[in-house]
C-alpha cells in the first residue's frame, strides 16, 4: 500500500474519531473507529469500528446507528479534509479483536495440552 493511501487512511479515521467524539459524546464512548481502507482511486472507503462489550446487540445498534450517520459524517470529511473526490464511506465492524482474542485462547489450550509430565 502507497504511504498515500496510508496517510488517506490515518486522516480519515481520526477525523470521523474527533466528530463522533464532539457530536455524540454519549454514543460514541461505547464505540471506537479502528481503521479505514480507502480503494486505490479514493472513491470507496471502508469505516472499521470496534463497540466495547461484544454483545451482538450492541454491535448492531452501533452499525445501524453509524449508517443513520454516513451522509452527516461524510458531509463532514468533505468539510476538513482537502480532497478532490471525497470517498464513499461504509462503516463494517472490525472483528480483528476478537480474533486476537480466540488466538490466544488456542494457543493457550495447545500450551496446556504439552504442558503435561514428560516420561
Amino acid at each position: 500500500m502507497s504511504n498515500r493511501l496510508l496517510r488517506v487512511n490515518e486522516l480519515l479515521q481520526r477525523e470521523i474519531s474527533a466528530y463522533l467524539r464532539k457530536r455524540y459524546t454519549s454514543e460514541a464512548t461505547r464505540l471506537t473507529i479502528s481503521g479505514a481502507d480507502v480503494t486505490g482511486d479514493l472513491r470507496e472507503a471502508k469505516i472499521f469500528y470496534t463497540v466495547v462489550g461484544s454483545d451482538p446487540d450492541d454491535i448492531a445498534r452501533a452499525g445501524k446507528w453509524l449508517r443513520s450517520k454516513v451522509v452527516e459524517i461524510r458531509g463532514i470529511v468533505a468539510k476538513n479534509v482537502v480532497m478532490r473526490h471525497v470517498p464513499t464511506l461504509t462503516f463494517h465492524h472490525d472483528l480483528s479483536g476478537e480474533r486476537a482474542v480466540r488466538i490466544e485462547q488456542l494457543i493457550d489450550e495447545i500450551e496446556g495440552k504439552g504442558a503435561g509430565p514428560k516420561g
